[in-house]
């Protein structure tokens, strides 16, 4: 039988690295940059939160073992990795006007090549048996929930049962909405990515404007591979375990109209997508079980094909999307 109330949380929590990703993707579409290094850049930000997690605990390994610290320094170390690949990315990009697909693509082969070889060395150094390190004592400090979830039965386990990175992704996801809809800079950076050359003779610093929103979408972002690390995975690193989570959140940015508010359910929708073969009962049939794997790939490609047959501007990507600004064009 498909037990609702056990997919339920469990799809929100398979969706929430999806709603980080994405949600910083959409941050950095606005401003007319497309950044196909999510993947690389959730990857980098896995790994270097792991980096944080797995020295601290070899420190405290004797004894004193904070919790606080736990979760501040792989966040700090994560959102120090996220920048970095940003920054590289606009560098590219912005000032060096290289083609932004490329460059993306480029940034995943990296980010994806330096998670897996930093990730390879640390396993070494654990001395562990198995491909893979677990940081357990960190994995728990992250994972806790509200005290009085298991109180409140199904309301509690369906609401409050989460760690608080995604209570924070949701709320992060909210003020982003909240901010580039009702906000002045949120004008800005819209017009930055529809019309540059306007935004620029209007006196909004074009560069500023995409270095800011590039580099904020990337940190955001790298907060989905820490997510999954540390919640998801429950502290277990291996490599090449994150799968297509990444093209999924860029594919998110479509299905939600470049809405960030939106992401919040299409996120859990399509963390439930990713995992509901493991529910619903297919006997030894493993053909069918292929089917449902296949789910989330089909409406993704529904989607685009919805998308853009869209005739509404306001459904539409940011119009200099992809586009290199040259200023002496003008």
């Amino acid at each position: 039988m498909f037990d609702l109330f056990t997919f339920l949380p469990r799809a929100v929590v398979q969706g929430i690295p999806l709603l980080l990703g994405s949600t910083g993707e959409t941050l950095t579409e606005k401003s007319g940059n497309l950044n196909l290094g999510i993947p690389g850049i959730m990857y980098v930000g896995a790994i270097s939160g792991v980096i944080g997690s797995f020295f601290y605990e070899q420190s405290t390994a004797a004894g004193g073992f904070r919790p606080l610290p736990a979760i501040l320094i792989p966040v700090l170390c994560c959102l120090v990795g996220s920048l970095l690949m940003g920054l590289l990315y606009c560098f590219l990009t912005v000032t060096l006007r290289a083609n932004q697909n490329v460059t993306g693509l480029a940034l995943t082969t990296f980010g994806v090549g330096f998670g897996n070889f930093i990730g390879g060395s640390l396993i070494k150094l654990s001395g562990s048996e198995l491909p893979s390190i677990i940081l357990t004592a960190t994995s728990n400090a992250f994972r806790t929930s509200f005290p009085f979830a298991e109180k409140l039965g199904v309301i509690g386990k369906l609401f409050f049962s989460y760690g608080f990175l995604a209570y924070l992704a949701v709320i992060i996801a909210l003020v982003c909405s909240y901010v580039l809809n009702r906000t002045r800079t949120g004008l800005h950076l819209r017009a930055v990515g529809e019309s540059p050359n306007t935004a620029d003779a209007a006196g909004i610093d074009v560069g500023r404007y995409k270095y800011a929103a590039t580099c904020l979408g990337s940190m955001v972002a790298g907060l989905g591979g820490l997510y999954y690390v540390m919640d998801y995975a429950s502290g277990m690193w291996s490599n090449n375990a994150f799968g297509d989570r990444g093209w999924l959140a860029i594919a998110l940015v479509i299905f939600t109209v470049w809405r960030p508010n939106i992401g919040v359910l299409a996120s859990f929708l399509f963390g439930g997508l990713y995992i509901v073969h493991m529910y619903i009962p297919s006997g030894m049939n493993l053909a069918v079980k292929e089917l449902y794997k296949m789910a989330p790939y089909v409406i993704t490609i529904i989607v685009l094909v919805l998308t853009s047959m869209r005739n509404r501007r306001e459904n539409q990507p940011p119009a200099s999307l992809g586009l290199p600004y040259f200023r002496e064009e003008r």
